[in-house]
Order: structure tokens, then sequence, then C-alpha cells
């Protein structure tokens, strides 16, 4: 059973060290552990300093992606690796490594496929009492949308099997942590939440944050483009009855104006009904165009399932001659 620990990492020379050191390297039911870097175009020494830490695996961003595409690429290198469970640590020692244990635990015992770390957000003392609010309106939102009992969506500390890395690809540049939670709902994997503790001292100011206005705004663009992706029928489908609905009744107005003999009067109104009903059936059309690109898509992730299934079994018979 091989364990990979995936850190997604951004001019992290002084973090990184501190970070790797706190792993635990001997865990019950694992008989590797390694550790994989992804070095999203760093600008300092992150990569040099990874070398010298000696981790497993190192992946180098020409430039800076963002938080989500290191994400992606660090699981998807860590299934070409060969990892059974892949664990996702931030760098800034925000969490506690000691609690890996506790966080794999429901993968191997196969009660889950992901496993997300729930932070004590009210304990917390860096946190400002808004950003605690924050935090847990976005988690109940996140619950709304998505259908998952999830605690804490933000929280980048999580545990993957195998099969639930294969069927994950992240299509958002800023983060990873809702898009993942959806799709792992829309896939049918299994999300188990487990209480995790974090570390007050040696920790940086969060990059991904700058303020919360802006984690506000960026989460709010988030979720409605991620309600877009994944629910494209009802997303549309919902616009176009408002559209019908409006047409509708902007139709009926005319129609008792008309009774009343007052209909040279309010042609206007027939004018925005046939242009608000003609948006309804446009819309229809999309939310017919979009639910089908959306089953297409789901085909095209399952046969990129099957391709990684076979890659990893030549590999393996590979590796055994």
């Amino acid at each position: 059973m091989k364990l990979i620990i995936q850190i997604p990492c951004y001019n992290e020379e002084e973090m990184l060290p501190v970070t790797v050191k706190s792993i635990p390297r001997q865990i019950e039911g694992i008989d590797r552990v390694e550790i994989l870097v992804i070095n999203d175009g760093s600008d300092d020494a992150t990569a040099h300093v990874a070398k010298e830490l000696g981790v497993n695996y190192i992946v180098n961003f020409p430039k800076n992606l963002g938080l989500a595409r290191a994400f992606d690429a660090g699981l998807k290198a860590c299934v070409k690796f060969g990892a059974d469970i892949i664990v996702n640590l931030d760098a800034d020692n925000q969490y506690c490594a000691d609690d890996i244990p506790r966080l794999i635990k429901p993968v191997l015992e196969n009660k889950a496929d992901i496993v997300i770390g729930a932070r004590p957000i009210e304990k917390i003392k860096h946190f400002s009492p808004l950003k605690k609010i924050l935090q847990k309106f976005g988690s109940y939102v996140m619950k709304k949308i998505s259908g998952a009992d999830i605690l804490d969506a933000p929280s980048g500390f999580r545990a993957f099997s195998r099969h639930a890395a294969m069927r994950t690809n992240i299509f958002d540049n800023y983060t990873y942590t809702m898009e993942s939670i959806i799709q792992a709902q829309r896939k049918g994997l299994s999300i188990v939440n487990v209480p995790v503790r974090v570390n007050e001292e040696d920790m940086r100011p969060s990059r991904l944050i700058k303020n919360n206005l802006q984690y506000i705004v960026r989460s709010a663009k988030t979720m409605v483009r991620f309600f877009i992706i994944y629910h494209p029928f009802r997303f549309f489908a919902t616009l176009s009855s408002i559209f019908f609905v409006f047409g509708f009744g902007v139709g009926l107005r005319f129609l008792y104006f008309y009774f009343l003999g007052d209909g040279a009067g309010h042609i206007q109104s027939v004018i925005l009904c046939g242009l608000l009903i003609t948006a309804g059936f446009q819309t229809a059309l999309l939310a017919i165009i979009a639910d089908l690109m959306g089953i297409n898509r789901k085909l095209i992730e399952d046969v990129q399932v099957k391709v990684q299934n076979v890659t990893l079994e030549v590999n393996n018979s590979l590796k055994r001659y």
C-alpha cells in the first residue's frame, strides 16, 4: 500500500522544510510513504529546497498557473507513480501532519473515496470573526449545491483513493476545493469528514485570499460557474422558464388591454412578448445542447479512467519483468 503526499508550492522555500519534516514516515496499514512537490512556477529557491529535502518526486511548472492547476497536476502525477492513496497537504504548514493517519483511515478501510479534514473553525485564533462566518457560510452553500454533507468545504487537507483521483478533473484556475466536491457527488464518490487540527504557530498569511471581499466575489463566481458546468440543463431550463413566464405575462397584459379596446396603445408589449418567448425557446435549446455536452464529457472521463487503468497495469507488468 503506497501513500503519496502531494504538496503544491509557490515560493515556499521557507515553509517547505517545516512542512516536509512534519510528515510521518511510518503509518499503520501503509507500506511506503512518499512525497511529491508541485513547484508552481516559483521564482525563489523552492525547487532547490525540495531537492535538498530529498522528496521523492518534483513536478515543475515553467510559470505560475495557480493552486487549482497545481493540485490537478499533482493528482495525475501521483496516479502515474502508483499511489494507492493520495493526501493533499498545503505547504504553509497550516494543517497538523500528525493527523494524516486519521485522515486516510476511512480510505484504508474502504469506507470513503475522499476524506476532507474538517478544521475547528471556531477555535482558530488567526481567523477573524468575519472569516469564520464566511467559512461556515461557504460550507453551507456548498452543501446545498452539491448535496454532500460537508463540514469544511474550503479545507485543502484531503485524502483520495486512487479511484477517486483518477475520476477528478479540475477545470477552475482559482481553487479546487469546491469543484472537487461537486464532481465527487456527481460521480457517486463517497465523501467523509474527519476532524483535524491546525498549527497556529509558524504559519504565513494566506496567498489565496487577499481580503474577505475578494474571497466572497471569487467564491460566488466560482460557485455559479460550477453550477452551470455540472448542472447545465437545470440552469438553462430555469432561465428558459423565466423568459417564458415573463413573455406570457407581457402577452396576457396586451390581451387584457386589447379586449378593453386599447390594444393599439400597447404594441410594445407584443414586441417584448415575442422577444422574451424567442429567448425562452433559444435558451431551452441551449439547455438540451448543454445537457448533451455534459453527457459527452462523462463518456470522455470514463475513457480517461480506463486508459489510466490500462497504463498502470502495463507499468506494473514491466516492473515485474
